[in-house]
């Protein structure tokens, strides 16, 4: 079983039914299993995207600055962060969230110190903001505060029960990788993990990545107790 994970939600994951924002629906079932997840005394850190609200690389271009698309990106996953802290916290998950930008009057400022004590005090740590600069996506951010913060490995939580050779929506023969190595994800164009620095920042220094299906109730458990079937393993 994992000690401790980091598991990185999508922003879009969030918008559930709606096209825009956070259901609430979608993040009080979250908690839910995240209250079930911590009861096996796994340490749990959060990083969670803004892609619901606003893509910083998409919204580049027409005079907005790509820094400053990105940075509207950082807002937005902060936004996320903050919704989902309350409602956690109203179904009885202990949870603080850390801010990489300066933004205190919503969110502690993000330390190693501090995100160390929050989580061997048993509480969820929810750290916002990626890594507080342009250029740097959720998924890099995930990576980078996993290895910081000695987790285990990365679970990237999807809507899919794993990684696939081409996009099972789209073709019936696809096939599910119950493993697989970091090079082939990084090389192969069909291999949709996360973004190849996130995966590079992986490779490099040997941290597991497990994609999985969040919306199976209980997957979050399983995977931390290591349940053979569940999801993907790229390392």
């Amino acid at each position: 079983m994992y000690k401790r994970v980091l598991i990185k939600f999508s922003g879009e994951q969030l918008s559930g039914e709606h096209e825009f924002g956070v259901d609430p629906k979608i993040a009080t079932y979250l908690a839910d299993e995240l209250k079930s997840a911590t009861q096996t005394g796994c340490e749990v850190v959060i990083v969670v995207g803004g892609g619901n609200m606003v893509r910083g690389a998409e919204i580049a271009g027409n005079g907005i600055k790509r820094v400053t698309a990105d940075q509207m990106g950082m807002l937005s996953g902060l936004m996320n962060a903050m919704a989902l802290t309350d409602i956690f916290e109203h179904e009885g998950v202990p949870t603080r969230c850390t801010s990489n930008i300066y933004a205190e009057q919503v969110a502690e400022s993000y330390s190693y110190r501090l995100a160390e004590k929050h989580l061997e005090r048993g509480r969820v740590l929810i750290i916002a903001g990626g890594l507080g600069r342009p250029y740097f996506t959720h998924d890099t951010a995930a990576v980078s505060l996993a290895l910081e913060l000695d987790c285990e490995a990365v679970l990237k939580a999807t809507k899919v029960d794993g990684v696939y050779n081409k996009d099972p929506n789209k073709h019936n023969d696809a096939k599910k990788f119950k493993t697989l190595d970091y090079q082939h994800a990084v090389e192969n164009g069909e291999v949709k993990v996360m973004d190849k620095a996130a995966l590079g920042l992986a490779m490099e220094q040997a941290m597991p990545v497990v994609v999985f299906n969040v919306m199976e109730p209980g997957n979050i458990e399983k995977v931390i107790r290591k349940t053979t079937g569940i999801g993907t393993l790229v390392s």
